[in-house]
């Protein structure tokens, strides 16, 4: 297993990289190769279509959204090789009604003795069709 230095971190750049993943890119160090991602409407490996989920959330971001945000409230080891960060997202949609999205998550990394992250699941609070439900409601 890595050092608590190590571990440090990469808590250190998850609490950097998450809160601005809609406005810029995130560090891809703490990642291996093939690192693998799940969340309720994806799934692949490897770091190549890791860094094109990020991007695609930035597009989409720009393009749908007025507003949006990525609230990181914890990060931390919740077990030997494993980090976990509790957030929240939240935005404003670019519709003549402001519809707005909101839900909330957390982020299980797992790590292994390189320090690396090899695994990234997401949990979302809500099904994703609860989710896109927001879309047509008028924000307020």
């Amino acid at each position: 297993m890595p050092d608590q230095l190590q571990v440090a971190e990469v808590i250190q750049v998850l609490k950097d990289d998450l809160p601005t993943l809609f406005q810029k890119d995130i560090s891809y160090d703490i990642y291996t190769k093939n690192i693998y991602f799940q969340d309720p409407v994806n799934k692949f490996k490897y770091k190549f279509n890791y860094r094109i989920i990020f991007w695609t959330l930035r597009f989409h971001a720009r393009l749908f959204f007025t507003e949006i945000y990525f609230d990181l409230h914890e990060v931390e080891q919740s077990a030997t090789d494993t980090i976990l960060a509790k957030w929240t997202v939240r935005g404003v949609l670019r519709v003549p009604w402001k519809a707005k999205i909101f839900f909330n998550g957390y982020s299980t990394y797992k790590f292994n003795s390189d320090g690396l992250i090899y695994e990234h699941i997401d949990t979302w609070d809500r099904k994703p069709g609860e989710i896109l439900k927001q879309f047509w409601q008028v924000g307020y």
